[in-house]
């Protein structure tokens, strides 16, 4: 008796290798493609400088920094010069280590909340285009519910009605901001399934899991990729937002924070400019560094963004 290979095994590790392989193909040709863009480099360097700095913040700035204990000499509301980069604010801490502190806050917030938005709106997009009948019409009700009712006000609400912290600003965004990502993911779920492989797939004696998994979700991916590097942005400012409003933790460093202290101490009207102008560019400028790669993303991975 001769023996035999275990062929199916090796056929497994073959397709997974495969499968490995084009993903790898795939995001290499992601990337040549985007490196075409200008605008999309520009919005990724700055924003891999951002996330260096706000990584670097207790090399570059120690707490100490912030002990108002060590600051009895430090002069209350300097201007910016050589020796106050950014300026002093009214208790004399260097505004550009508030900044840097407080970036690393607005990051995290901005980043945790997109990425529970985003999986929520995935699950409940799926949901709502594979399972026809009341489940699915039950589902988009829901969905329906969420894009009508504002989003900043129930984020107030659940503010307010939470203890302060960064985890209920977190919890606040991603739970009042997932309905647009489902209704997209919706719409490109009912496209997917009405295409032939998942119809044999189907046909075959495939469940809904394993649809689900092999067939959905790797189509919607692109998509939900795209909408996470424009959500992100909109997450920061409603962080800023909220913590303007006095909804955030007051004892954590916020690029939201410092605006409400400038707003507290009329820093705009008091000649103090350097107190509202800072904070409020960075915010500019890391959303609009998000929403420059986020469109650079979306016009890739949608065909019909790209044909024009």
């Amino acid at each position: 008796m001769t023996a035999t290979t275990p062929t199916p095994v090796i056929q497994a590790g073959s397709a997974r290798a495969m499968a490995w392989r084009r993903r790898s193909a795939a995001a290499k040709d992601f990337w040549q493609e985007f490196r075409q863009y200008r605008s999309g480099m520009t919005g990724l360097v700055v924003l891999a400088v951002i996330v260096i700095l706000a990584l670097l913040a207790p090399v570059l700035a120690p707490t100490r920094m912030l002990d108002l204990t060590q600051l009895l000499d430090s002069p209350r509301y300097a201007p910016p010069s050589w020796s106050h980069l950014f300026g002093t604010d009214d208790q004399g801490r260097e505004l550009w280590v508030r900044m840097l502190w407080g970036s690393r806050v607005s990051l995290v917030v901005g980043f945790a909340a997109t990425a529970m938005s985003m999986i929520i709106g995935t699950i409940i997009g799926i949901a709502a285009g594979h399972f026809t009948g009341w489940v699915g019409g039950l589902l988009m009700r829901i969905v329906d519910f969420f894009l009508v009712l504002p989003s900043l006000i129930l984020a107030i609400v659940l503010s307010s009605v939470l203890s302060r912290g960064v985890m209920t600003i977190v919890i606040a965004i991603g739970l009042t901001s997932w309905a647009g990502t489902a209704r997209v993911v919706r719409s490109q779920t009912l496209s997917v399934e009405s295409r032939d492989y998942v119809e044999r797939a189907r046909v075959l004696g495939a469940g809904h899991w394993h649809i689900i998994i092999k067939h959905l979700l790797p189509a919607v991916m692109p998509l939900v990729l795209a909408n996470t590097t424009l959500t992100v942005g909109s997450a920061i400012i409603a962080e800023s937002t909220l913590s303007f409003l006095g909804l955030g933790d007051p004892s954590t460093q916020s690029w939201g924070t410092i605006l409400k202290n400038s707003m507290d101490l009329s820093a705009a009207t008091s000649g103090y400019w350097w107190y509202v102008l800072i904070p409020g560019l960075a915010i500019l400028l890391v959303v609009l560094s998000f929403t420059l790669v986020g469109r650079v993303v979306e016009t890739i991975v949608n065909p019909t963004l790209r044909s024009r």
